[in-house]
């Protein structure tokens, strides 16, 4: 096995380089003036990915409702993967759910490491040609077709896909706390 200290060194130095750059903090500021916008026309943020980006989108969509007040949803209920999948194939779930489920003034918010996921690059193209704005989280490559199709993207210069996907998170919730103005606060309606 490695040795930690030559492991954990390196491994850290990364998550500082990429997701405290100063350059994100314009495009955090942009998403939250977005989701703010939203929130102001009664409009909703429809999240998606797969694997442990559907975890994050499911995270981002739950946290901008509870606790930033923009209504947030997303796909990952096992019946509507399956039934959309199984129905129109699942390189065109996303979008056909995003087809079904959107209003005039929504926005996607789609969660990608390679940015290739047919899938979501699919969602992205409907919205986009629906008039739809669209925010990405991508990595590894920056000419990725997700990040091609972004209003705002997120990306991440590694291919670490754990380091990428919690960088994604890292960013999705900062922008939670940006629109909220402050980092603490109480997330429950009770004191137990």
């Amino acid at each position: 096995m490695t040795d930690a200290k030559d492991f954990f060194t390196p491994y850290f130095a990364e998550y500082q380089r990429l997701a405290f750059d100063s350059k994100v903090f314009p495009i955090i500021e942009d998403f939250a003036d977005l989701a703010l916008d939203v929130r102001n026309k009664g409009k909703k943020l429809m999240f998606a990915g797969n694997g442990a980006s559907a975890s994050i989108a499911e995270h981002g969509a739950v946290d901008f409702t509870k606790q930033g007040k923009v209504r947030g949803i997303t796909f990952h209920d096992p019946n509507l993967m399956t039934c959309f999948a199984n129905d129109f194939g699942y390189d065109h779930w996303v979008a056909k759910a995003i087809e079904h489920h959107a209003d005039d003034g929504d926005v996607a918010v789609l969660i990608s490491v390679s940015g290739q996921s047919p899938s979501v690059v699919n969602a992205a193209r409907y919205a986009k040609d629906r008039g739809m704005r669209v925010v990405a989280f991508t990595g590894r490559k920056p000419d990725n077709p997700l990040a091609q199709s972004a209003d705002l993207n997120f990306f991440v210069a590694s291919d670490a896909y754990n380091i990428v996907e919690n960088i994604h998170s890292i960013w999705l919730t900062t922008t939670v706390d940006y629109v909220i103005g402050k980092a603490i606060y109480e997330t429950r309606a009770y004191q137990i």
